[in-house]
């Protein structure tokens, strides 16, 4: 199986905001990576629908069919379900469930520090964003990461604070919930269950971590402790916990993962935006792509075809850089530099690079949306797997705070 060759017990989690349909923004930014990643990680891609309404609560006619478009992208950009899963937030009740909990506990500041918070109220000013809800945002995203235990969030680096909040609320929950009665006794029988020298192994990890702070005899030491045949899942966390100095780890820390998120520029030279107007689709009739390139702005200093002009002032190069390779790219450097090539000449290999990349992509759209079943059928599976691991943790996390009711 495919998920033989990942990286042993490692899990990303990714989400994307249910905005419908997809364009070359998205596919470049984050969708090549969850492609890459699918196939090293465990991987939980998921629609993030509650948090769609955190900014646009009142506009929810189209949130629905904006889901379906949008994971009909994904499956047609190549995110297999078959070794990735795929669920839809709301689906998944033991979210709001976790949030609720996390609320209790999550000192307000934190929340009112996040940067995101006033930087979207100052930018989005026609929204009502003085909700309780948009303050809690970031919370209900640390609960979409703790409730997979992902070791690894892909964002960029406007983002990697939402990754440090996570971390910061699942220190604090294991810190507080995480020191049941007899913790060092349950702890060292824990220890005597790893044998002789996975024994040893994990006490000189334990020293070196907490005497001199060496991350790599961390590692060593969960790497002694995860997938140990010997030990129950709570001999595991208190394992964890006390290689750390800590309780028992029933949140796992998360770690940012910095990937190559490229600002894939739109047909003005600004970011890819639908607000800006100036989007490529991944369902974009082909005509209209070739239109749509076509009319692109250029160097305004080449006013005539004879007119010598400079790539780097040029919208178009950005796209050059995308898709084009070495050759054609010296080929436009020399060609627009010394008036050589036109710009309708120079945009040619853009759009056929463009449409080359998109015809596939729409060819399975089409395929999927004559089955519409299907898609459903593996949103469903996606949810199901999602929520048997939710289930799991809400377990977890019930009995740490004493909710767990007999």
């Amino acid at each position: 199986m495919e998920s033989d060759n990942k990286t042993a017990g490692r899990r990303v989690l990714s989400g994307m905001r249910s905005t419908g349909q997809l364009h070359l923004g998205h596919y470049h930014g984050v969708l090549k990576n969850w492609l890459k990643m699918q196939h090293e990680y465990e991987c939980f891609f998921f629609v993030a629908d509650w948090h769609s309404l955190t900014t646009h609560y009142e506009s929810t006619e189209n949130l629905e069919q904006n889901m379906w478009d949008m994971v009909t992208d994904w499956l047609a950009a190549g995110v297999n379900p078959k070794i990735s899963t795929i669920f839809v937030q709301s689906k998944v009740p033991e979210h709001a469930e976790l949030m609720l909990l996390l609320s209790m506990m999550t000192p307000l500041g934190w929340l009112e520090r996040v940067p995101t918070y006033k930087e979207q109220q100052e930018k989005l000013k026609d929204l009502d964003l003085a909700t309780y809800g948009f303050l809690g945002y970031p919370l209900l995203q640390s609960g979409d990461i703790l409730m997979y235990k992902a070791d690894l969030v892909p964002v960029g680096e406007d983002q990697v604070v939402h990754v440090e909040l996570t971390r910061e609320v699942a220190r604090r929950f294991n810190h507080i919930y995480g020191r049941d009665p007899g913790f060092e006794e349950k702890a060292q029988r824990a220890i005597r269950k790893l044998g002789g020298q996975k024994k040893r192994l994990y006490e000189r990890a334990r020293v070196s971590y907490q005497e001199q702070g060496d991350l790599d005899a961390l590692v060593a030491g969960k790497q002694v402790v995860e997938n140990h045949p010997n030990l129950t899942v709570a001999d595991s966390e208190r394992l964890l916990g006390y290689l750390e100095g800590g309780g028992r780890v029933i949140l796992v820390e998360p770690q940012a993962m910095l990937t190559p998120v490229p600002k894939f520029p739109g047909l003005d030279g600004q970011k890819m935006s639908k607000s800006y107007n100036n989007t490529i689709s991944l369902r974009e009739d082909i005509d209209d792509v070739q239109k749509k390139i076509r009319t692109m702005p250029t160097d305004p200093a080449r006013v005539r075809r004879s007119d010598p002009g400079e790539p780097e002032k040029c919208p178009v190069w950005e796209w050059h850089k995308v898709y084009s390779d070495d050759k054609t790219r010296d080929w436009v450097q020399q060609g627009c530099r010394s008036a050589g090539i036109g710009c309708v000449e120079c945009k040619k290999p853009v759009i056929d690079a463009v449409i080359a990349e998109v015809e596939p992509i729409q060819q399975r759209v089409a395929e999927m949306e004559s089955n519409p079943d299907m898609v459903r059928g593996i949103v469903s599976e996606g949810c199901e797997r999602a929520r048997d691991t939710a289930r799991e943790t809400m377990d977890e996390v019930r009995h740490a705070m004493g909710l767990q009711y007999r």
